[in-house]
């Protein structure tokens, strides 16, 4: 097996939150080695990111509308990426233990598409931003909308914070009132987007209690995009077939009734005050 092959290999071992993890440090490493190539043929380093970077211009979304998902997978500097990745495993990995994979991407996708429209619409709708057009890249809008979902599902999950436990909910207001605060201060763009992230998954984990998934697009849209660079098939003529093996029986579904009751138990109590039993039935719905 070749290096190459043992990479394949190891991000197939991935869960969905390491998968979309090693894809943004791909992203952040490979400008730096195209960096020098670009300099070699006397073409500017930012020339690059305008194909991918969000600008709040309405000339420059009509001609470039794929910046409004692209910007994320983009990061100015190791500290930006770092803390990004930081919560986003934190909250991801919290999300696909109790929901299905596919819940995780449509969060972070539309926390993304959000934070890209409140950014573009506050530069174009408040008088303080007149005159400027600054560009927008990082991941920080889906992270936060996959944090807030989960500080809006369990509020008063406890979770340890070095030698502390502080209850998610609070962790979910210190970031949002951080940006608040910061939005006159320094990367007032940064901070709407962040706002319009958390707001998407808010108004996401929302719906989805009630049964409305008007997220499922993107995971329909991702569906057709990988269908679309698979090889089709050719049609083979068989000469001989062989049995098919027998097909295992499919285990039962964890019963809902019982994981909602544990849920609200949750946004109550906190997780702490599970018993054993119904953490073990937790966490195999979210392995279902």
């Amino acid at each position: 097996m070749n290096f190459f092959d043992q990479l394949k290999y190891r991000y197939l071992s991935f869960n969905t939150v390491e998968r979309l993890i090693a894809i943004l440090v791909v992203c952040f490493i490979v400008p730096f080695i195209l960096r020098t190539f670009l300099f070699l043929f006397s073409v500017r380093f930012d020339q690059f990111f305008s194909w991918f970077q969000l600008s709040p211009t309405a000339e420059d979304i009509l001609f470039q509308p794929w910046t409004l998902i692209t910007y994320a997978f983009f990061h100015a500097d190791f500290g930006h990426i770092f803390w990004n990745l930081i919560l986003l495993h934190f909250a991801g990995k919290m999300m696909i233990n109790l929901f299905k994979p596919q819940l995780f991407i449509n969060t972070f996708f539309m926390g993304v598409l959000a934070g890209g429209l409140v950014f573009v619409v506050s530069y174009n709708l408040f008088p303080a931003f007149q005159g400027q057009s600054p560009q927008l890249i990082g991941s920080s809008a889906g992270v936060m909308a996959v944090l807030i979902f989960m500080c809006s599902y369990m509020p008063f999950k406890d979770v340890r914070i070095f030698i502390f436990n502080v209850k998610l909910i609070y962790i979910g207001v210190l970031f949002i009132s951080l940006d608040l605060i910061k939005i006159p201060v320094s990367n007032a763009g940064g901070h709407l987007a962040h706002i319009g992230g958390a707001l998407m998954g808010f108004v996401y984990q929302r719906s989805i209690m009630r049964g409305n998934d008007f997220g499922d697009w993107v995971s329909r849209f991702g569906s057709s995009i990988r269908s679309f660079f698979q090889p089709s098939k050719s049609k083979v003529h068989k000469v001989y077939s062989s049995p098919k093996p027998k097909r295992k029986p499919k285990k039962d579904n964890v019963n809902q009734d019982k994981i909602d009751k544990i849920l609200d138990k949750i946004s109550q109590s906190g997780y702490s005050s599970l018993t054993k039993e119904e953490k073990e039935l937790l966490f195999r719905a979210g392995k279902s």
